[in-house]
C-alpha cells in the first residue's frame, strides 16, 4: 500500500492486496492437535483438523481468483479512507464468516444450511431506528457469483433475480471438491466471532488467515506464528529474523504479532511498561 503526496490514498489493485493475503495463510497445519472444548459438539476432532486443512487450500483457491479476477468484482471507492480500504474483500470476508458461523451442518456432512444472513438484513437499533443492511441484495449476488468462482455451490438463490426476500432465504451451500471444508469453514468462523480477543477488522481476520491456532487447546509458541509468516522469504531472511526474534526474548523481551494494514512483531519489556 501507498500514499501520493499531499495525503492522498492510492489503493493497489486487488490482486496486490489478495497476493499480500495469500502468504498469511500458514504453509504447514498439524492434523494432530487438541482442541478446545468448543468444538467438540461440531464434528470428531480428526474431521475437524481434516476440514481446517480444506479450507485453508480453499483460502488459497480463494486468493487465486482474487488476483486472477478481482479486478472484475471490485469497485474501489473513489475517495479510500486508509490504505485497507477494500469494500468487496471486506463485505465478502463478512459474508464468508456469517455463512460459516449461522449455518447448520446437513445431516450427511456435505452441505451447510443457512437461513439468516445478519449483514444483509435490515435492522432496528437501540433508539428505535431503521439500519439499512450492510450488503445490499446486488451486492449479495454478486459475493456469490465470485465465490461460486471458488467452487462453491448455493441452492436456494436465483443469481440472475433482480429482487430477493433476504429475510426467507434459504441456502444450501456445498463444496463437492472437498465437503470437508465446510467443516472447516464452519469452525473457523466460530473461532472468528467468539475466540479473538480484538476488534474485527477484514484485513486481521483469523478467518481469511486461517489462524488455526484459535482453536487449539494449547497455545502456539509464537516463533511457530513468526515460522509461518516467514515461511515465503528466502532461507537467509529467514534465519536472520529467527535469531533476532531469539535474541530478543532472551533479554527478557514479549513478541505480540498485530496486523493493521502491515504485519507486525513487536517486542516489548511487558513488566517495564
Amino acid at each position: 500500500m501507498s500514499t501520493q503526496h499531499g495525503g492522498k490514498i492510492t489503493l493497489k489493485p486487488i490482486s496486490e492486496m489478495a497476493k499480500f493475503q495469500k502468504n498469511l495463510i500458514p504453509a504447514n497445519i498439524s492434523e494432530d492437535y487438541e482442541l478446545k472444548p468448543i468444538f467438540k459438539k461440531i464434528a470428531s476432532e480428526k474431521e475437524i483438523n481434516k476440514g481446517v486443512i480444506a479450507f485453508r487450500d480453499f483460502l488459497y483457491l480463494f486468493c487465486d481468483h482474487l488476483i486472477s479476477d478481482g479486478h472484475l468484482y471490485d469497485k474501489p471507492p473513489k475517495n479510500p479512507t486508509s490504505m485497507t480500504d477494500y469494500p468487496f474483500l471486506h463485505n465478502l470476508t463478512n459474508l464468508l464468516v456469517e455463512m460459516g458461523y449461522n449455518s447448520k451442518p446437513a445431516e450427511n456432512g456435505n452441505s451447510l444450511l443457512i437461513t439468516k444472513i445478519p449483514s444483509c438484513m435490515a435492522i432496528i437499533d437501540e433508539k428505535g431506528k431503521k439500519k439499512n443492511p450492510k450488503i445490499s441484495t446486488s451486492s449479495l449476488i454478486e459475493y456469490i457469483r465470485f465465490l461460486s468462482l471458488c467452487g462453491l455451490v448455493f441452492n436456494g438463490i436465483d443469481l440472475e433475480a433482480k429482487i430477493l426476500d433476504i429475510s426467507k432465504i434459504k441456502l444450501e451451500v456445498l463444496y463437492p471438491k472437498n465437503p470437508i471444508m465446510l467443516t472447516g469453514l464452519k469452525v473457523m468462523s466460530i473461532a472468528e466471532m467468539e475466540l479473538r480477543t480484538t476488534r474485527r477488522y477484514w484485513n486481521d481476520n483469523n478467518l481469511l488467515r486461517c489462524d488455526y491456532r484459535l482453536i487449539k487447546k494449547e497455545d502456539t509458541d509464537i516463533l511457530d506464528t513468526l515460522k509461518d509468516f516467514l515461511h515465503s522469504l528466502s532461507k537467509k531472511i529467514q534465519n536472520f529474523a529467527i535469531k533476532l526474534h531469539q535474541h530478543y526474548i532472551d533479554m527478557g523481551m514479549t513478541c505480540i504479532m498485530t496486523i493493521l494494514g502491515d504485519v507486525n512483531f513487536a517486542y516489548s519489556f511487558i513488566n517495564k511498561s
